[in-house]
């Protein structure tokens, strides 16, 4: 419902280590990695890789002790939760009204704190007298609220959300049909140019909402947009992404892929507004999986949360915050501040299931040994997109069984399973089924001696057709008491989603991605079936 963006001023944390991407790196763990100090708050552990970590605030909570002393205690980029809107800032036409933002603002610097600024055009929370505006006159009054408003917390602001939520949900990828898109198509540009004359130090964001996945068409329109501006020079130089999860809009899984991509624009990009709704260690895995995705991107410059405890959520009822009501630390507090505890593109050492590019060819490769804290089970996701074909290889060790949900965007392109036996095979199965409730075949293969990759071996080919809608979803299973090998072949500009349950018993599994042209990106994370979190690798190739 609120959002917002960075700053164009160099932070005071950035490090070398947010050089430019080409064969990224990381792990993380319940540990922290050895090369590094833990941080023992957010902001701290954060400033470790050179990024903030921020909530926003409100003006009417600033007398809450209990409020405050988190917020301070935890944050160090503050963004004003809606005392900068338009309605609040400019409630009659030219009568502007800071109070509640200089408040905010004042506090935060004098506390050692930045501020984002947020948001200084939206089509909602307009004050009455510009709702009802249209043409050149709303144009202009637009024009001079952007410019009053940045003037006059000119070399105060990290980061303005110059226009907030311009695109449309849906299909279409277009434009929001508001009273200022109808101003004119070139509306947006107009607000970032009069942005930069009237706070030339401040970071420039476009912000908005269910831009994370990478697939969506609104997701494409702003990638398209900022695109754009930059091939024309027209003044943006961050990205927001609100961030808003929830049951049926979960952390999609190609989120580290969104959020590259816009960087490869040359743009920084935050995660401005972030909360999800849920508890316990679902919940708990969701943020960490964001946060491991901003770490995986250099620049990525940080991540703020939507509030400070579940009671000052917009979401409420949802608990989607770090801090329960009463002020206590829950379990996803605790996940992401290990995860920004795990280091930026560093391999945290040892046999944790770390991830390999040997020969730097373009491999990710991660092995992982069942150890006492993981329990019986571990399971595996992994991501695999690109503009080239993959073959995404799961080795088990013997005694092993392996049960994965493939879920890939075939875009009338084909894929194949494949399964051979090292040794002497047992069974594989495969079921193909559509995202809706149509039924695609099934094949079953099973096998007694020991095979060559030949005869033995068990492979289903299969293309996407009109009825099975935009993807299918594969389900195989390997149970043996030897080894196996499956192999996933991805076809050119596809993206393939797993989950691995693995009974390791104390042995060793394998999965491997290789490019058989330009890889995109390969993610691994590992978690047991408790609520233990085990490494996480994740490996980009250029």
């Amino acid at each position: 419902m609120t959002r917002a963006p960075l700053s164009r001023s160099t932070t005071r944390r950035r490090t070398a280590a947010l050089s430019t991407l080409a064969a990224l790196v990381i792990t993380t763990g319940i540990g922290v990695g050895s090369a590094q100090a833990a941080g023992s708050t957010l902001q701290d552990a954060a400033a470790e890789s050179g990024r903030y970590f921020g909530t926003a605030i409100a003006a009417g909570r600033m007398n809450d002790q209990q409020y405050m002393n988190i917020a301070n205690r935890e944050f160090d980029m503050i963004t004003t939760e809606n005392a900068m809107k338009m309605d609040a800032t400019e409630p009659s036409q030219n009568q502007f009204n800071y109070s509640s933002g200089d408040q905010i603002v004042n506090w935060a610097l004098s506390n050692g704190k930045q501020v984002r600024g947020h948001a200084l055009a939206w089509h909602s929370q307009q004050p009455g007298w510009m709702q009802n505006m249209e043409g050149q006159q709303l144009r202009q009054a637009m024009l001079n609220h952007v410019t009053e408003v940045a003037t006059h917390y000119r070399g105060k602001i990290h980061s303005w959300d110059v226009v907030n939520e311009a695109f449309a949900d849906g299909s279409s990828g277009a434009r929001r049909n508001s009273n200022l898109q109808r101003t004119g198509n070139d509306w947006i540009e107009a607000a970032f140019r009069a942005a930069r004359a009237a706070d030339p130090n401040a970071q420039l964001c476009y912000n908005d909402y269910n831009t994370d996945n990478w697939n969506h068409a609104k997701t494409q329109g702003v990638y398209n947009m900022v695109a754009d501006f930059k091939a024309r020079g027209v003044p943006i130089d961050c990205v927001g992404f609100q961030a808003h999860f929830n049951s049926g809009n979960p952390v999609p899984s190609n989120y580290h892929e969104t959020l590259q991509n816009f960087a490869d624009l040359g743009v920084d990009v935050q995660i401005t507004e972030l909360d999800i709704e849920g508890s316990g260690t679902s919940q708990a895995e969701q943020y960490r999986g964001v946060v491991q995705a901003c770490m995986a991107v250099a620049r990525c410059q940080g991540i703020t949360v939507w509030g400070v405890r579940d009671t000052d959520s917009w979401r409420a009822s949802g608990t989607p915050l770090l801090f329960d009501g009463n002020g206590n630390k829950k379990a996803a507090y605790n996940y992401v501040l290990d995860q920004l505890n795990s280091g930026d593109g560093n391999d945290n050492g040892g046999d944790d299931g770390g991830p390999t590019d040997p020969g730097g060819d373009g491999t990710c490769s991660v092995t992982a040994t069942k150890t006492d804290s993981w329990g019986d089970r571990f399971n595996t996701t992994f991501e695999v997109s690109g503009a080239d074909d993959w073959v995404v290889t799961i080795s088990t060790g013997s005694g092993q069984s392996v049960q994965s949900s493939w879920n890939a965007d075939v875009s009338g392109t084909t894929g194949t399973l494949t399964a051979t036996p090292n040794g002497n095979g047992n069974s594989f199965g495969i079921t193909l089924y559509s995202n809706g409730n149509t039924t695609t075949p099934t094949a079953t293969c099973s096998s007694a001696s020991g095979g060559d990759g030949g005869a033995d071996a068990c492979t289903v080919t299969v293309t996407k057709t009109d009825e099975w809608g935009d993807r299918f979803n594969t389900t195989f299973e390997v149970t043996d008491a030897d080894d196996w090998v499956v192999t996933i072949s991805t076809g050119s500009g596809q993206s393939v989603q797993s989950s691995w349950n693995a009974d390791v018993s104390g042995t060793t599994g394998t999965l491997t991605a290789t490019p058989n042209g330009n890889g995109n990106s390969f993610g691994i994370t590992l978690y047991s079936n408790g609520n233990t979190t085990a490494p996480t690798a994740t490996c980009t190739t250029a």
